[in-house]
């Protein structure tokens, strides 16, 4: 999965100072983010002695992955640098270094956290970066907020050797995936399986078990991933409102997915191999 960079270890304890020598920068417009490419062709992060920027001492300490650096820029001038490119968030689904497209979808996260929290949310004040933690501070109202991170489920439901997978109505992913969906106030996680599965495909099901959780950055999600069996009718019930297709598939039928990089990925995979527990 696309937060599994071991031996490579992520540390996101806050730090307020300017960025080193050899530090990463990051540095978004909406939904893109500007990258560099290696001799080989490859996307890379771009580092801080290779831009044109006049504003490093405003860089924003986002993490640190061993002993490198990423900071947030906001210096637009740097997007006149004819060896990089601005290039769409999604891009770090497949970059060819999995600690830094964990690194660029997590920096966009905080960076989305900071944009949509330029103004205080309770009176309208505009807002200022704490200089102590991750969070914005009103100066006029004393309100504080922390980044978004919302919980959300995934599972994998199976019935001997067959699984349901489903294709989403509203979303940019095109692939099979899994009956998914965020927690509402007062479940625990097995509640929002339970609730999710019903009101998507109308199934009942049992054994409800965890199998990994993953921050899921493209979405400002923490996913939690399960498996359950049917318990009963097979027949499903769409709901189209959120899905396209839902269908089962026999062990042998199941596509792979084109990566692993997500708890649901994973989840398919290990059903196709026999190894989901």
């Amino acid at each position: 999965m696309i937060q599994e960079i071991y031996p490579k270890i992520f540390n996101p304890q806050f730090k307020n100072h300017s960025p080193r020598d050899g530090a990463y920068a990051l540095y978004f417009e909406g939904n893109t983010v500007l990258l560099s490419k290696d001799k080989l062709g490859n996307h890379t992060i771009p580092q801080f002695q290779d831009l044109k920027t006049k504003r490093q001492d405003g860089g924003y300490y986002l993490f640190s992955i061993d002993k490198d650096e990423y900071y947030l820029i906001d210096d637009p001038s740097v997007c006149k640098h004819s060896s990089f490119s601005m290039e769409p968030i999604s891009t770090f689904r497949h970059f060819h270094d999995q600690a830094a497209s964990f690194a660029g979808v997590t920096g966009g996260q905080i960076y989305r956290f900071l944009q949509s929290r330029i103004y205080c949310g309770h009176c309208g004040s505009k807002t200022i970066r704490s200089t102590t933690e991750r969070a914005v501070i009103c100066p006029n109202c004393g309100a504080i907020e922390y980044p978004k991170i919302s919980p959300a489920i995934i599972v994998a439901i199976t019935d001997g050797d067959r699984i349901l997978l489903t294709k989403g109505r509203n979303t940019t992913y095109k692939h099979y995936a899994l009956v998914a969906g965020f927690m509402e106030i007062g479940e625990t996680p097995e509640d929002a399986v339970r609730r999710e599965v019903m009101e998507e495909v109308g199934l009942k099901i049992k054994n409800i078990r965890a199998h990994k959780s993953q921050p899921w950055a493209f979405s400002d999600t923490l996913m939690m991933g399960f498996t359950a069996e049917l318990d009963g009718d097979d027949t499903i019930t769409l709901q189209e409102e959120e899905l396209k297709e839902a269908s089962w598939f026999e062990r042998k039928d199941v596509p792979l997915p084109d990566s692993t990089i997500s708890v649901g990925q994973e989840m398919i995979a290990y059903f196709k191999e026999g190894k989901l527990q």
